[in-house]
């Protein structure tokens, strides 16, 4: 029974057709560079915004960019089904680069305010594509390792975009850090421009398109891993917003260093989270996911020097190269091929919803006082807590996902 099944599993390993062709490894390139734009900017965007007197907004400097994110979403999901999947990626770069250059011209907060939440259409767009294109090259049985290569990539971008910003901010202002952040992002685009399109029938642009009914809003058949990955990435709000300045308090002078250690850290476990839950299912990939996320954000929060708050970040990166792979596998696996880009786009409103809140709260929880670092990270800890609470009673799905097949 055993020779039978290896000569099964053989034989549909040769069957398989590859996924490594050149067009995929052109989307990862061009996915790279689009997240190192947007991310060069990131840990610097507290000390500017207090510059200009805005201190007390520090919360909105992501909330405002996963909001715009998160209702662009239906339209980016509804464009990438119906006009394509390149248009759609090629419009979220062209964002970065717009809003790159305007940067250094609104020198004021309400104009920094405005400027976070048009370049959250950036987020809003490109992901929504490029993940919807990388479903349509992949075979089922390959899509968990596919997902996990194509955000390793996108890793890299968030790790080399704080890392890049964080020292280019040793030598130049950081309008030099704005304009760069903008020419990454036109090669995104030059890279997109030389791939071939996946979805066959396609219609042209029109006014039309950007009505929404009700049903094209969000997908009900992927919720449940939607809502999962809310409440796991709460953690990521908090972190994006409280670390650049929890790592001041620490000393640590480099305030995109957590973000290059935490995003490093997932490399390496996104190709084998991708394979596990290919083998073994998303639900048991995300259970470890959701653990380590706990454990991560208590160890921040009872972090009290430059050492642990590093060792932290692993943690925290193993958790995120588990979620971002597996989920993404896990509702494509659920959704209809034809509203693939719905799908896509219901988890993307999640994830920024997610993420916004957890700016949010942790912006209000925090309200500029040191002494508020614990319960910000305890609070984050207590809603990665219930992602697991809800895995737990989750059955395991690979069954289920193959049969939407």
């Amino acid at each position: 029974m055993d020779l039978n099944r290896f000569v099964l599993t053989f034989v549909q390993m040769r069957l398989t057709p590859s996924f490594f062709t050149f067009d995929f490894f052109l989307l990862c390139l061009s996915n790279f560079l689009f997240f190192s734009s947007f991310n060069m900017i990131i840990p610097e965007l507290p000390a500017y915004l207090s510059s200009l007197g805005g201190e007390d907004y520090k919360g909105l400097i992501i909330a405002l960019f996963t909001l715009s994110a998160g209702l662009s979403r239906p339209f980016s999901g509804k464009l990438a089904d119906k006009v394509g999947r390149i248009p759609v990626m090629m419009f979220g770069a062209s964002v970065c680069f717009v809003v790159g250059l305007l940067y250094p011209l609104l020198t004021f907060v309400s104009g920094f305010l405005f400027l976070r939440f048009a370049h959250g259409f950036s987020a809003g767009f490109t992901p929504t594509g490029a993940s919807a294109y990388v479903a349509d090259i992949v075979p089922f049985q390959k899509r968990g390792e596919a997902m996990g290569i194509q955000s390793l990539f996108g890793s890299l971008g968030m790790a080399a975009g704080p890392a890049v910003g964080g020292w280019l901010a040793g030598f130049w202002s950081i309008d030099w850090i704005f304009y760069c952040s903008a020419f990454t992002a036109i090669f995104s685009i030059l890279i997109l421009i030389k791939l071939k399109e996946t979805l066959e029938e396609r219609e042209k642009l029109s006014a039309r398109l950007f009505k929404l009914n009700k049903e094209e809003i969000i997908e009900t058949r992927v919720l449940l891993p939607s809502v999962v990955l809310f409440l796991s990435v709460f953690s990521f709000g908090v972190v994006l917003t409280i670390i650049p300045d929890f790592s001041t308090h620490l000393g640590i002078q480099n305030k995109g260093l957590f973000f290059a250690v935490f995003t490093l850290s997932s490399l390496g476990i996104r190709l084998i989270a991708g394979r596990t839950s290919d083998k073994y299912g998303r639900v048991v990939v995300m259970r470890v996911a959701s653990i380590c996320m706990v454990a991560a954000m208590a160890a921040i929060a009872l972090a009290e020097s430059k050492t642990i708050l590093l060792a932290s970040g692993v943690l925290f990166g193993a958790a995120v190269g588990m979620y971002s792979p597996t989920t993404t596998a896990w509702v494509v696996d659920l959704s209809l091929d034809k509203y693939r880009g719905r799908a896509l786009a219901t988890m993307y409103i999640f994830l920024e919803s997610g993420i916004g809140v957890g700016a949010l709260i942790s912006g209000w929880l925090y309200s500029n006082s040191t002494s508020n670092f614990k319960l910000v990270f305890l609070t984050a800890a207590g809603f990665a807590f219930l992602s697991f609470l809800i895995l737990i009673f989750t059955k395991r799905d690979r069954k289920l996902s193959q049969s939407h097949q």
